[in-house]
């Protein structure tokens, strides 16, 4: 009978193999730089995914308040209706250049971010 604790050195050998290939220096930086940069890269994403709800948000609270200045000029003839509806389109076009620079900002740094 064979002794209990006796290890196949084959089996030892792949151990050996797989921790080498598994935990070696470089592979645990390239791991974790890979990591980092996904958690970048989600992080980016999710900026710019917040960035398109907040355009959705202005667009609704924008076209709500033309429409509504609309409907007032209309019934009124009250040209600071007309200033309303302006100020709405001026909402939209800040919130649209907003959501540009969040997603410019995005890819910068995620170009910027170290290959390794």
């Amino acid at each position: 009978m064979s002794d209990p604790v006796e290890v196949n050195a084959q089996v030892i050998d792949v151990i050996n193999q797989a921790q080498t290939a598994t935990m070696s220096a470089q592979v645990v930086l390239t791991s974790g730089a890979g990591k980092a940069y996904q958690s970048v890269a989600q992080s980016s994403a999710i900026a710019v995914q917040d960035a398109a709800e907040s355009l959705r948000n202005v667009a609704t609270i924008a076209s709500t308040a033309a429409g509504t200045a609309i409907a007032h000029f209309l019934a009124t003839g009250d040209d600071r209706y007309l200033r309303a509806v302006h100020e709405a389109r001026g909402m939209m076009t800040s919130a649209t250049a907003d959501y540009a620079a969040i997603g410019a900002a995005a890819v910068k740094v995620l170009q910027e971010f170290p290959p390794r």
